[in-house]
């Protein structure tokens, strides 16, 4: 522990903070919340080398923000991967909480086609303003698929059992992608009103001459503007428009090029420096990308 801060890295350690018998398998464990919530976390940050995925009801306080009226309220998932940090306030509500938590090691994947894929699955990145909230059935069907994981590890753990549990969590993984598209559905008006803001936002960003202190708008700028992850703008993005946010932000700094290019006789360093690259020649193989002309091509042919 350094500076209030609990590093776990393994498995064996939440176990025995929380003063239940040894796991069944060293890599991965099922716990149930209402162990989780009846533990005194203190004033720390918890930093854990582990992936988590935790499915809360009955929580009155710490993960309702952000939630429309059109939002499932039967249970909501929230995810964590290794590295993450994790804090724990008082008026978190966790009276009566239920639900559980599945934890699993990086080397419980690291050789199987899931370790290749997992960065694929953003809402790892998640805030947990941005966290999945459930319906009876599809928390029924989770909760199936996480009870089939306890059976495998809690039996005689054989040849087939790593294979077996890894297959089940990625058709977690599978499911919760299919339910954040859900999610990103039925908020599509809240989603426009996000991409009317993140519009705006780059237009105030060189109204407002930042571009000449930070260089050219970056999704994590964005982002923490409006209050979401970078992940989850980029994900909520490509569902509304089919670009991420940093194709967004791409195509802004482009046309804003095209139009300085064809209004002024600036020459292509000027033009890059005013749009906030910090060098012409990222500028140029950026504008050739988008355009499939140079900057100089492109002036010459309009």
């Amino acid at each position: 522990m350094k500076n209030n801060i609990v590093e776990i890295n393994s498995i064996t350690q939440i176990h025995n903070s929380l003063d239940i018998q040894k796991p069944k398998h060293p890599l991965v464990s099922v716990i149930p919340m209402s162990l989780l919530s009846q533990y005194n976390y203190g004033d720390y940050t918890y930093v854990m080398d582990l992936y988590q995925i935790s499915l809360k009801t009955g929580v009155s306080g710490a993960i309702t923000y952000g939630r429309n009226s059109y939002d499932f309220q039967e249970g909501t998932l929230v995810f964590s991967k290794p590295g993450q940090s994790l804090s724990y306030s008082e008026n978190e509500g966790t009276d009566g909480e239920e639900g559980w938590m599945l934890i699993f090691h990086p080397d419980l994947i690291r050789k199987s086609p899931l370790g290749e894929s997992i960065d694929n699955y953003t809402f790892f990145s998640y805030e947990a303003n941005e966290a999945l909230h459930l319906s009876n059935d599809e928390k029924q069907i989770l909760t199936e698929l996480i009870q089939k994981i306890e059976r495998e590890y809690e039996n005689n753990i054989d040849r087939h059992s790593q294979e077996l549990i890894i297959s089940n969590i990625e058709m977690v993984l599978k499911y919760c992608t299919r339910y954040f598209d859900r999610q990103f559905y039925t908020r599509t008006n809240l989603n426009k009103d996000a991409f009317s803001k993140f519009e705006k936002l780059l237009k105030s960003y060189y109204i407002d001459e930042l571009h000449l202190d930070l260089g050219i708008p970056t999704v994590k700028y964005c982002a923490t503007e409006l209050n979401m992850s970078s992940h989850y703008l980029s994900d909520m993005l490509r569902k509304e428009t089919g670009k991420s946010a940093q194709e967004h932000i791409y195509n802004f700094v482009i046309n804003k090029a095209k139009t300085r290019l064809l209004s002024s006789s600036e020459s292509i360093s000027q033009v890059a420096y005013s749009l906030g690259f910090e060098y012409p020649q990222h500028f140029s193989k950026l504008f050739k990308s988008k355009t499939g002309y140079s900057p100089v091509e492109y002036r010459k042919s309009s």
